[in-house]
Protein backbone atom coordinates (compact mmCIF):
# COMPACT_ATOMS: atom_id res chain seq x y z
CA UNK A 1 0.00 0.00 0.00
CA UNK A 2 1.87 3.06 -1.08
CA UNK A 3 1.01 6.69 0.29
CA UNK A 4 -1.54 8.10 -1.80
CA UNK A 5 -2.34 12.47 -2.08
CA UNK A 6 -5.70 11.70 -1.39
CA UNK A 7 -7.16 9.45 1.06
CA UNK A 8 -10.74 8.86 0.79
CA UNK A 9 -12.05 6.83 3.71
CA UNK A 10 -15.27 5.09 2.96
CA UNK A 11 -16.77 3.44 -0.47
CA UNK A 12 -20.05 4.62 -0.40
CA UNK A 13 -21.79 6.59 -3.16
CA UNK A 14 -19.66 9.98 -1.95
CA UNK A 15 -16.02 8.26 -1.57
CA UNK A 16 -16.66 6.85 -4.88
CA UNK A 17 -17.80 10.08 -6.83
CA UNK A 18 -15.12 11.57 -5.14
CA UNK A 19 -12.42 9.13 -6.73
CA UNK A 20 -13.46 9.69 -9.98
CA UNK A 21 -13.21 13.13 -9.48
CA UNK A 22 -9.99 13.29 -8.33
CA UNK A 23 -8.04 10.51 -10.71
CA UNK A 24 -9.52 12.19 -13.90
CA UNK A 25 -7.11 15.62 -11.76
CA UNK A 26 -4.82 13.30 -12.05
CA UNK A 27 -4.16 13.10 -8.29
CA UNK A 28 -2.90 9.51 -6.70
CA UNK A 29 -5.73 8.44 -4.47
CA UNK A 30 -6.73 5.46 -2.37
CA UNK A 31 -10.09 4.51 -1.45
CA UNK A 32 -10.40 2.57 1.98
CA UNK A 33 -13.33 0.45 1.53
CA UNK A 34 -14.58 -0.57 5.72
CA UNK A 35 -17.71 -2.84 4.22
CA UNK A 36 -20.87 -2.42 2.96
CA UNK A 37 -22.19 1.01 2.60
CA UNK A 38 -26.11 1.99 3.06
CA UNK A 39 -26.36 2.52 -0.61
CA UNK A 40 -25.83 -2.07 -0.56
CA UNK A 41 -29.25 -2.07 1.25
CA UNK A 42 -31.16 -0.47 -1.76
CA UNK A 43 -33.65 -3.54 -3.70
CA UNK A 44 -33.94 -1.16 -6.14
CA UNK A 45 -33.68 3.07 -5.99
CA UNK A 46 -36.08 4.74 -8.43
CA UNK A 47 -34.86 8.37 -7.72
CA UNK A 48 -31.61 7.86 -8.59
CA UNK A 49 -31.37 10.48 -11.22
CA UNK A 50 -30.59 8.92 -15.29
CA UNK A 51 -32.32 5.51 -13.93
CA UNK A 52 -35.96 5.65 -14.45
CA UNK A 53 -36.70 2.13 -14.38
CA UNK A 54 -34.93 1.39 -11.09
CA UNK A 55 -31.59 0.60 -10.00
CA UNK A 56 -30.09 -1.62 -7.37
CA UNK A 57 -28.22 -0.22 -4.29
CA UNK A 58 -25.46 -3.04 -5.46
CA UNK A 59 -25.40 -2.03 -9.07
CA UNK A 60 -24.74 1.55 -8.20
CA UNK A 61 -22.02 1.04 -6.07
CA UNK A 62 -20.43 -1.52 -8.71
CA UNK A 63 -20.54 0.96 -11.76
CA UNK A 64 -18.73 3.65 -9.29
CA UNK A 65 -15.88 1.58 -8.24
CA UNK A 66 -15.60 0.63 -11.54
CA UNK A 67 -15.58 3.93 -12.55
CA UNK A 68 -13.01 5.12 -10.23
CA UNK A 69 -10.78 2.81 -10.84
CA UNK A 70 -10.97 3.27 -14.53
CA UNK A 71 -9.52 6.96 -13.68
CA UNK A 72 -6.77 5.13 -11.65
CA UNK A 73 -8.00 5.57 -8.44
CA UNK A 74 -7.28 2.30 -6.14
CA UNK A 75 -10.03 0.93 -3.52
CA UNK A 76 -9.06 -1.73 -1.21
CA UNK A 77 -10.70 -3.42 1.55
CA UNK A 78 -9.70 -2.04 5.29
CA UNK A 79 -10.24 0.01 8.44
CA UNK A 80 -9.11 2.99 9.61
CA UNK A 81 -8.38 3.04 12.95
CA UNK A 82 -6.25 5.95 13.90
CA UNK A 83 -6.22 9.29 11.86
CA UNK A 84 -3.99 12.30 12.61
CA UNK A 85 -2.41 15.38 11.81
CA UNK A 86 1.36 15.37 10.80
CA UNK A 87 2.74 18.42 9.23
CA UNK A 88 0.23 20.06 6.78
CA UNK A 89 -0.88 16.45 5.79
CA UNK A 90 -2.28 13.08 7.57
CA UNK A 91 -1.25 9.90 8.92
CA UNK A 92 -3.67 6.76 8.81
CA UNK A 93 -3.40 3.76 10.26
CA UNK A 94 -4.96 1.19 8.27
CA UNK A 95 -4.73 -2.74 9.51
CA UNK A 96 -1.88 -1.86 11.47
CA UNK A 97 0.16 -0.33 8.43
CA UNK A 98 0.82 3.60 8.24
CA UNK A 99 -0.13 5.86 5.15
CA UNK A 100 0.02 9.57 4.55
CA UNK A 101 -1.85 11.45 2.76
CA UNK A 102 -1.98 15.30 1.56
CA UNK A 103 -5.58 15.84 2.50
CA UNK A 104 -8.71 13.30 3.61
CA UNK A 105 -11.87 13.16 2.17
CA UNK A 106 -14.40 11.38 4.85
CA UNK A 107 -16.87 9.37 3.65
CA UNK A 108 -17.84 6.83 6.38
CA UNK A 109 -21.75 7.65 6.42
CA UNK A 110 -23.93 6.81 9.10
CA UNK A 111 -25.29 3.42 11.00
CA UNK A 112 -29.05 3.06 11.41
CA UNK A 113 -30.34 2.31 14.42
CA UNK A 114 -33.38 -0.48 13.57
CA UNK A 115 -35.90 -1.62 15.65
CA UNK A 116 -34.51 -4.26 17.89
CA UNK A 117 -36.61 -7.37 16.25
CA UNK A 118 -35.58 -10.14 15.04
CA UNK A 119 -34.85 -10.25 10.94
CA UNK A 120 -35.60 -6.63 10.69
CA UNK A 121 -31.91 -6.45 8.32
CA UNK A 122 -33.73 -9.19 6.09
CA UNK A 123 -37.20 -7.18 5.88
CA UNK A 124 -35.35 -4.22 5.07
CA UNK A 125 -33.21 -5.84 2.47
CA UNK A 126 -36.79 -7.20 0.86
CA UNK A 127 -38.12 -3.58 0.94
CA UNK A 128 -40.72 -4.45 4.06
CA UNK A 129 -39.23 -2.18 6.28
CA UNK A 130 -37.67 0.99 5.16
CA UNK A 131 -35.86 4.01 6.39
CA UNK A 132 -35.37 6.52 3.75
CA UNK A 133 -39.11 8.10 3.04
CA UNK A 134 -37.71 10.72 0.67
CA UNK A 135 -36.22 7.71 -1.50
CA UNK A 136 -38.83 5.64 -1.38
CA UNK A 137 -42.27 7.47 -0.24
CA UNK A 138 -43.85 7.33 -3.21
CA UNK A 139 -43.86 3.73 -3.73
CA UNK A 140 -46.11 3.78 -0.57
CA UNK A 141 -48.62 5.81 -2.17
CA UNK A 142 -52.37 4.85 -0.87
CA UNK A 143 -50.69 2.18 1.23
CA UNK A 144 -51.29 1.16 4.65
CA UNK A 145 -48.08 2.21 6.30
CA UNK A 146 -46.47 2.08 10.02
CA UNK A 147 -44.01 4.53 10.92
CA UNK A 148 -41.85 3.11 14.06
CA UNK A 149 -40.54 5.71 16.55
CA UNK A 150 -39.28 6.78 19.78
CA UNK A 151 -39.51 10.43 19.42
CA UNK A 152 -40.89 13.80 17.30
CA UNK A 153 -38.89 12.64 14.29
CA UNK A 154 -41.50 9.39 14.23
CA UNK A 155 -43.71 11.87 14.51
CA UNK A 156 -42.37 14.20 11.46
CA UNK A 157 -41.80 11.35 9.06
CA UNK A 158 -45.70 9.88 10.13
CA UNK A 159 -46.71 13.78 8.99
CA UNK A 160 -44.45 13.64 5.93
CA UNK A 161 -45.76 10.48 4.93
CA UNK A 162 -49.46 11.61 4.83
CA UNK A 163 -48.08 12.97 1.20
CA UNK A 164 -48.55 9.49 0.28
CA UNK A 165 -51.11 8.01 2.01
CA UNK A 166 -54.08 8.18 4.27
CA UNK A 167 -53.46 4.94 5.85
CA UNK A 168 -50.52 6.42 8.52
CA UNK A 169 -49.90 4.65 11.71
CA UNK A 170 -47.30 5.74 14.23
CA UNK A 171 -46.51 3.66 16.79
CA UNK A 172 -44.79 5.25 19.07
CA UNK A 173 -42.44 2.76 21.36
CA UNK A 174 -40.57 5.56 23.59
CA UNK A 175 -41.58 7.02 26.68
CA UNK A 176 -45.18 8.91 26.26
CA UNK A 177 -43.32 12.26 27.10
CA UNK A 178 -40.98 11.67 24.06
CA UNK A 179 -43.86 12.29 21.81
CA UNK A 180 -44.96 15.98 22.30
CA UNK A 181 -47.34 16.40 18.69
CA UNK A 182 -49.96 13.67 19.13
CA UNK A 183 -52.85 15.96 18.89
CA UNK A 184 -51.20 17.77 15.88
CA UNK A 185 -50.54 14.13 14.27
CA UNK A 186 -54.41 13.20 14.94
CA UNK A 187 -55.43 15.97 13.40
CA UNK A 188 -53.49 15.06 10.16
CA UNK A 189 -55.34 11.78 9.85
CA UNK A 190 -52.32 10.05 11.86
CA UNK A 191 -53.45 6.86 14.16
CA UNK A 192 -50.92 7.28 17.11
CA UNK A 193 -50.22 4.06 18.73
CA UNK A 194 -48.74 3.85 22.49
CA UNK A 195 -47.06 0.68 22.85
CA UNK A 196 -43.83 -0.83 22.28
CA UNK A 197 -43.42 -3.28 19.67
CA UNK A 198 -43.10 -6.97 20.34
CA UNK A 199 -42.52 -8.65 16.85
CA UNK A 200 -42.73 -8.14 12.64
CA UNK A 201 -43.68 -10.60 11.12
CA UNK A 202 -42.93 -10.92 7.40
CA UNK A 203 -46.50 -12.60 5.40
CA UNK A 204 -46.24 -13.77 1.67
CA UNK A 205 -43.61 -11.47 0.67
CA UNK A 206 -45.38 -8.42 0.67
CA UNK A 207 -47.43 -7.57 4.35
CA UNK A 208 -45.92 -6.70 7.42
CA UNK A 209 -47.51 -7.48 10.51
CA UNK A 210 -46.49 -5.87 13.74
CA UNK A 211 -47.42 -7.21 17.40
CA UNK A 212 -47.30 -4.97 20.23
CA UNK A 213 -49.56 -5.54 23.36
CA UNK A 214 -51.16 -8.73 22.38
CA UNK A 215 -52.52 -6.71 19.04
CA UNK A 216 -51.52 -7.68 15.71
CA UNK A 217 -51.83 -5.24 12.69
CA UNK A 218 -51.21 -5.72 8.92
CA UNK A 219 -49.42 -3.26 6.96
CA UNK A 220 -47.98 -3.20 3.45
CA UNK A 221 -44.74 -1.70 4.56
CA UNK A 222 -42.85 -0.09 7.09
CA UNK A 223 -40.66 2.82 8.32
CA UNK A 224 -38.34 3.45 11.05
CA UNK A 225 -37.58 6.44 12.09
CA UNK A 226 -35.19 5.85 15.19
CA UNK A 227 -32.56 7.55 13.54
CA UNK A 228 -28.68 7.27 12.35
CA UNK A 229 -25.45 7.53 14.22
CA UNK A 230 -23.04 9.36 12.60
CA UNK A 231 -19.63 7.51 11.92
CA UNK A 232 -17.72 10.63 12.81
CA UNK A 233 -14.84 9.13 15.34
CA UNK A 234 -12.08 9.77 13.14
CA UNK A 235 -12.88 13.62 12.45
CA UNK A 236 -14.06 14.10 16.74
CA UNK A 237 -10.10 12.84 17.06
CA UNK A 238 -8.62 15.60 15.23
CA UNK A 239 -10.94 17.98 16.77
CA UNK A 240 -13.35 18.75 14.05
CA UNK A 241 -15.94 20.75 14.81
CA UNK A 242 -19.55 18.67 15.18
CA UNK A 243 -22.74 19.56 14.89
CA UNK A 244 -25.49 19.00 17.53
CA UNK A 245 -26.39 15.59 15.97
CA UNK A 246 -22.58 14.45 15.73
CA UNK A 247 -22.48 14.77 12.01
CA UNK A 248 -19.42 17.29 10.89
CA UNK A 249 -19.76 20.78 10.26
CA UNK A 250 -18.45 21.72 6.62
CA UNK A 251 -17.92 25.06 4.55
CA UNK A 252 -19.46 25.61 0.96
CA UNK A 253 -16.72 23.36 0.06
CA UNK A 254 -17.13 20.42 2.03
CA UNK A 255 -14.03 21.28 4.48
CA UNK A 256 -13.93 20.77 7.90
CA UNK A 257 -12.48 22.98 10.63
CA UNK A 258 -9.42 20.99 9.97
CA UNK A 259 -7.17 21.90 7.27
CA UNK A 260 -6.75 19.21 4.82
CA UNK A 261 -9.74 17.00 6.13
CA UNK A 262 -13.10 17.41 3.89
CA UNK A 263 -16.49 15.43 4.46
CA UNK A 264 -19.03 14.32 2.29
CA UNK A 265 -22.12 12.22 2.29
CA UNK A 266 -24.42 10.96 5.03
CA UNK A 267 -21.76 11.90 8.03
CA UNK A 268 -22.31 15.90 6.87
CA UNK A 269 -25.49 17.41 8.20
CA UNK A 270 -28.25 17.46 5.61
CA UNK A 271 -30.66 15.57 3.30
CA UNK A 272 -29.10 11.93 3.46
CA UNK A 273 -30.02 10.97 -0.38
CA UNK A 274 -27.11 9.51 -3.35
CA UNK A 275 -27.84 12.90 -5.01
CA UNK A 276 -26.62 14.98 -2.62
CA UNK A 277 -23.86 12.70 -1.18
CA UNK A 278 -22.18 12.98 -5.26
CA UNK A 279 -22.93 16.56 -5.54
CA UNK A 280 -20.79 17.17 -2.42
CA UNK A 281 -18.03 14.80 -3.16
CA UNK A 282 -17.73 16.71 -6.22
CA UNK A 283 -17.79 19.83 -4.84
CA UNK A 284 -14.98 18.28 -2.11
CA UNK A 285 -12.59 16.81 -5.00
CA UNK A 286 -12.34 19.86 -6.94
CA UNK A 287 -11.68 21.82 -3.64
CA UNK A 288 -9.22 19.12 -2.48
CA UNK A 289 -7.38 19.49 -6.33
CA UNK A 290 -7.13 23.20 -6.47
CA UNK A 291 -5.87 23.50 -2.43
CA UNK A 292 -3.43 20.96 -3.58
CA UNK A 293 -2.55 22.77 -6.38
CA UNK A 294 -2.03 26.25 -4.51
CA UNK A 295 0.39 24.77 -2.21
CA UNK A 296 2.67 23.18 -4.90
CA UNK A 297 2.73 27.24 -6.54
CA UNK A 298 0.41 25.77 -9.48
CA UNK A 299 -1.93 28.56 -9.38
CA UNK A 300 -1.95 32.10 -10.75
CA UNK A 301 -1.48 34.83 -8.18
CA UNK A 302 -4.24 36.65 -7.00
Amino acid sequence: MTDPEVLVIGAGPAGLTAATYLGRFRRDTLVVDGGEPRASWIPVSHNMPGFPAGISGADILKRMREQAREYGAVVTAGRVAELAKEGQGFVARIDGRSVRARAVLLATGVVDRHPDLKGVERAVQRSLVRICPICDGYEATDKAVAVIGHSDKGAREAAFMRTYSDRVALIHIGPPEALTRQAALQRLGVEVILAPLDAVVLEKERVTALTWGGQTRAFDLVYSALGASPNAELARGLGARLSDDGRLEVDLHQATSVPGLYAAGDVVRGLNQIAVATAEAAVAATDIHNRLRRMDGQTLPD
